[in-house]
């Protein structure tokens, strides 16, 4: 049996990994020179490649149900054991974020893309595939093309496209895990700050959720984690039209009350004291000259009352920025949406409208939170097609001599 899998990012090498071993011939296609490169940028080089604790709610899809065979069926423990086998150990922290034990991406794109290889998969690297009629000479087509997000490291809507050629319906796609940009004149003027804070999203004047964690400020708005927990909600929102305002907290340690009597206090005990140098005791001093020139004070005034202290641990605390728009899919880290999982057969990643089709990882309307969920769901996928596939192909070698003893 002959097998075809495009796309050699972590769905498409555990897949080509998994068929090679047991004997099915793959011909891996890659358009970049060089196989795995999200894998290699991921997790800030570290590659947090699972988590040890898996669950649908960890998921979101149109259809949510779909991911719960395939994270049960190859969990943590049983990618783990299968990337010892390999050669490759993993450790995890407390909160269920799991690394190479190296801590380096480079030890999981080496090992796998060795792996295949070794297994006598052939690695086609800067061929793009243009079509699936392209491929009809393969006994099965594996699409693991990846999305949109990155198209610096060759994200693309291949996969889409390869879909649409089917009959497959798409759901509108959007980035996630992804970067938000603000209208307003502040965040550029803070911008390299970073703390740790509290964010709320609130969309269409309702709280949806608070998420803490650390807020980077830049040029176009903000960035860090608790602005990439938020953003697969923010994201659905903007691309619904819906209105979408974030809420920082930039001192969570401190209630308003508190910070307020800090400041009226630290004000009558110093007056000499600046209003910019007692709240940059408290915050940066980016976001300190911000929160100054927001409320329109001036950074030299001495003076200090109630009523401002008050004003002043208002904005503080409770910051209100309307989001304009994601950062979009070049700085994403994964994408929403995608091909219909209602069309796709969840125990086998199969295509329920063309036999001996497979679409497995992010081409999927299949996004995880972050914390290691979207690697896992790569690796479910592509290890689950490749059961199907050599299932079949144990079955049609059976035939075969079942037939040749005839």
């Amino acid at each position: 049996m002959k097998v075809a899998i495009i796309g050699a990012g972590a769905s498409g090498l555990l897949c080509a990994i998994e068929c090679a071993k047991s004997g099915v011939e793959v011909d891996l296609y890659e358009q970049n020179n060089k196989p795995a490169k999200k894998i290699l940028v991921s997790g800030n080089g570290r590659c947090n490649i699972s988590n040890t604790s898996l669950d649908a709610a960890d998921f979101f899809s149109q259809n949510p149900n779909f991911v719960e065979y395939a994270i049960k069926t190859f969990n943590f423990k049983a990618f783990e054991k299968m990337m010892l086998t390999l050669g490759l150990p993993l450790t995890a922290l407390e909160d269920g974020r799991a690394y190479p034990l190296s801590n380096e991406a480079k030890s999981v794109a080496n090992i796998l893309v060795q792996s295949a290889k070794n297994f006598g998969a052939n690695l086609i690297t800067e061929h793009k595939v243009n079509s699936l009629s392209e491929l009809k000479n393969y006994d099965a087509v594996v699409v693991a093309t990846g999305s949109e997000t990155a198209s610096h490291l060759g994200g693309c809507d291949d996969g889409y496209k390869f879909a649409k050629e089917l009959g497959h319906n798409i759901i509108p796609t959007y980035p996630s895990l992804v970067q938000l940009e603000l209208d307003s004149p502040y965040p550029k003027k803070m911008s390299g700050a970073k703390v740790e804070g509290e964010v709320s999203l609130h969309i269409n004047g309702i709280k949806e959720q608070t998420i803490s964690g650390d807020i980077l400020f830049s040029d176009y708005g903000v960035s860090g984690f608790a602005i990439l927990d938020i953003s697969q909600t923010a994201s659905v929102a903007l691309l619904n039209a819906q209105a979408v305002d974030i809420v920082l907290n930039l001192l969570p340690k401190m209630t308003t009350q508190q910070i307020a009597v800090f400041l009226l206090n630290t004000s009558k005990n110093n007056p000499s004291l600046t209003l910019f140098d007692i709240i940059h005791n408290l915050l940066p001093l980016k976001i300190t000259q911000a929160v100054l020139l927001s409320l329109n004070l001036s950074p030299t005034q001495t003076t200090c009352d109630t009523k401002l202290t008050k004003k002043i641990a208002n904005r503080i605390t409770q910051w209100k920025f309307e989001v304009s728009d994601t950062h979009g899919f070049r700085h994403a880290e994964v994408s929403g949406g995608g091909v219909d999982t209602t069309q796709i057969n969840p125990k086998t990643f199969a295509s329920k409208l063309q036999p001996n089709i497979y679409f497995i990882g992010e081409v999927l309307d299949v996004v995880g939170r972050r914390g290691g969920y979207n690697f896992a769901f790569a690796w479910a996928s592509g290890y689950l097609a490749a059961k199907d596939i050599i299932s079949y192909n144990c079955s049609t070698q059976l035939q075969v001599k079942t037939q040749s003893k005839k």
